[in-house]
């Protein structure tokens, strides 16, 4: 039943039997069977599963019904089968999967169960609750699911980022110490995290360096290098760990363990037993595939598999371009340094007293002795902090991969991983740049399907936060697929995003220059004025303030009918952004075109009579310079007003004796001139 959505109803609405209901029933209860749940990520896994349950019962009725079901309820019942399958896809990896990959991912595999958790909400949007012959509990029932999944938090586990950290804590400070020849890898402190994820016996280790070895294989070519060098280090540390944590006894049990389950021996390692009459047998982790010494200076190619750096080269230099060991044709070569593994067999040959000859390259040998060795410590000074930020790049690196060679729903979860990747932290952001997601971001704004380019503009944009990524989205040529998305976007969340992706990129000022000469940018930013919900008129209007500083871009907003419905938004208590309506109105007044419209309007003058009593600081000088700009020049129809109005003098001696400087000044000047225009019309010239 994992095939194929089942095809849906006759054009009569009735469900046939054996389709799509008895799919999702089917579907329902092999996500929802008492299978175990794995020691990572089991919060967000029980609590998907207990609302898959709740769903169940809904199927069931639904099927029992006699009545055509409304064409909404099906487009709700496909889209929940599409759902609860990727459900059952992400439960499965998490069980089947590596453990300790899953806990270094901990962050990117609790936001897919966000995601999936917040399409089921948007599917039961659709649902037709009142047109069902459901019983009161299950409509109860299907409806506190509806609200929990609309208002669903991400969930990451406290304990599980505590253990992730710890792992990599260890793994960075032990490093350390093995540099400085002061300690030795903490294989207890090890131990104890990998127990807490089910890694308990020598067969769990087993087990699961042959789970992160798939995930090696699966992760070659679209994964990255840098997720690859993860994998393959956390491969060297288990197994070290696991000929280190467990006694000659326990291993031969293994042994046996491993024949009665009869698995391959070609995908079982060889223990090599550390009692100190084998001592010098090498652990085949730490064999070179071409040479089968032990390795002095392990290097990982494009495949991900792991060399003596000496003996790959020597193979790449004689002309060939495969590993040797898989086949697959490397497609660079590039030879990544494996620090994590070179240290791990720095320890081993410590301990049991072997020498260890470094290798030199012919690039190691070029520079000063004393340039070398600074730069090798400070590869080799591996901290917590640069730990966490290899944990985001090996995440960043994966993601890109997805979006650049993924089908559409896979591009779309991958934009949205980056999308929250971004939202927090200057070095996520920079990270993501680096790893090079922004051209592939730029061109998924041109998707058909809304959510990738909702993803992808929100993604853009909060990558834009980081200064130096302004530069790169610019030059990847985003700002056409920006204003596209501004003008037609498919959503009005991806419309608005696009606008406040505008007012990022143009606080740089060559930029504003650059957007403000596109001729759909400014009107674009002004239809959002008036169509936009209350954020998307408020970072419409932000735009506008960063644009209008140019007075080739203020004629440009006045032509696109900015005037009429700034003045409008002042007025609008939903809107919330009269402070910058005023401020992009007093820019606006600058330019000819600007006051002319302005003076037109007959409600303008009474409102800011008003902001200058109950406006805000700041909106009480703008407010003051649209009057005082309104009164020069021939404005004296406007003066006139003002000094019918009761309430003007009073609030402009306010603020001449209380306000902000800049208001202090600019009240003063406002008075003198009204006092001018007094005594003209008093005495008129005969």
């Amino acid at each position: 039943m994992d095939g194929v959505v089942p095809s849906v109803m006759a054009s009569s609405g009735l469900l046939p039997a054996g389709t799509l209901l008895e799919s999702l029933i089917h579907l329902t209860n092999e996500v929802t069977s008492g299978e175990r749940i794995p020691f990572v990520q089991t919060k967000n896994i029980s609590t998907i599963m207990r609302r898959i349950k709740l769903l169940f019962a809904l199927f069931e009725e639904v099927q029992e019904t006699d009545k055509p079901l409304p064409p909404s309820s099906i487009l709700c019942l496909t889209e929940l089968f599409s759902v609860i399958r990727r459900v059952k896809i992400l439960i499965e990896s998490c069980r089947e999967g590596s453990q300790l990959w899953n806990l270094v991912r901990t962050e990117f595999i609790s936001n897919q169960f966000y995601a999936v958790v917040k399409e089921i909400g948007g599917a039961l949007d659709i649902l037709p609750l009142s047109l069902l012959n459901l019983t009161a509990d299950t409509r109860e029932q299907v409806e506190l699911l509806h609200k929990q999944a609309k208002r669903v938090q991400l969930f990451v586990n406290p304990s599980e980022i505590q253990r992730r950290d710890e792992l990599l804590h260890l793994m960075a400070v032990n490093s350390e110490k093995n540099r400085k020849n002061k300690g030795f890898i903490d294989f207890r402190g090890i131990k104890d995290i990998l127990s807490s994820i089910g890694l308990k016996s020598p067969l769990d280790y087993e087990e699961e360096i042959s789970k992160l070895e798939a995930e090696a294989e699966k992760q070659a070519g679209t994964g990255g290098l840098i997720v690859l060098s993860n994998i393959h280090n956390l491969i060297s540390l288990i197994s070290l760990s696991k000929t280190t944590n467990f006694s000659e006894d326990e291993h031969l049990k293994t042994q046996e363990d491993l024949k009665k389950r009869k698995m391959p021996m070609n995908n079982i390692r060889q223990d090599q037993s550390f009692s100190q009459s084998m001592v010098f047998n090498v652990p085949d982790e730490y064999r070179c595939p071409i040479s089968l010494d032990l390795m002095k200076d392990p290097v990982i190619v494009a495949s991900g598999h792991t060399y003596d750096r000496n003996s790959i080269a020597q193979w790449i230099n004689s002309g060939h371009h495969t590993c040797p060991k898989s086949g697959q044709r490397l497609i660079h070569m590039a030879l990544i340094p494996n620090y994590a593994l070179k240290s791990l067999i720095h320890q081993w040959c410590q301990e049991n007293n072997i020498p260890m000859v470094e290798s030199t390259s012919a690039s190691e040998m070029e520079g000063s002795t004393s340039k070398r060795r600074s730069c090798e410590n400070a590869i080799d000074h591996i901290s917590a902090t640069k730990a966490a930020v290899d944990a985001v790049k090996m995440t960043a690196e994966f993601l890109v991969g997805k979006l650049a060679t993924g089908a559409p729903d896979i591009q779309r979860q991958a934009a949205y991983e980056l999308r929250l990747l971004a939202k927090t932290g200057m070095d996520n952001r920079r990270i993501i740049a680096e790893a090079g997601a922004i051209p592939f971001l730029v061109t998924l704004l041109d998707a058909t399907d809304h959510r990738i380019q909702e993803n992808a503009v929100t993604a853009l944009l909060n990558l834009s936060i980081h200064e130096n990524n302004k530069i790169l989205i610019m030059a990847a040529g985003a700002i056409e697929n920006i204003i596209n998305v501004l003008q037609s976007g498919k959503t009005m969340e991806a419309k608005e995003n696009a606008a406040a992706a505008i007012f990022s990129l143009s606080i740089i000022d060559d930029y504003k220059i650059v957007i403000g000469a596109h001729p759909r940018a400014i009107p674009a930013l002004v239809g959002l004025l008036g169509e936009g919900t209350t954020s998307g008129k408020r970072d419409a209007a932000t735009a506008l303030l960063n644009l209008a500083v140019y007075n080739v871009n203020r004629t440009m907003a006045v032509h696109s009918g900015a005037v009429p419905l700034l003045i409008n938004l002042l007025t609008d208590d939903r809107a919330g952004i009269t402070d910058d309506a005023l401020a992009v109105l007093a820019l606006l007044l600058g330019c000819t075109h600007g006051l002319e419209e302005i003076r037109k309007s007959r409600v303008l003058v009474p409102l800011l009579i008003d902001l200058l009593r109950f406006g805000s600081p700041k909106g009480k000088e703008n407010s003051i310079t649209l009057l005082l700009g309104l009164c020069k020049d021939g404005g004296e129809e406007v003066a006139r007003r003002l000094l019918m109005n009761p309430r003007s003098i009073p609030s402009l001696q306010s603020l001449a004796a209380d306000g902000s400087l800049k208001a202090q000044r600019k009240a003063d000047a406002l008075l003198r001139l009204l006092n001018r225009f007094c005594s003209q019309s008093q005495n008129p010239v005969g």
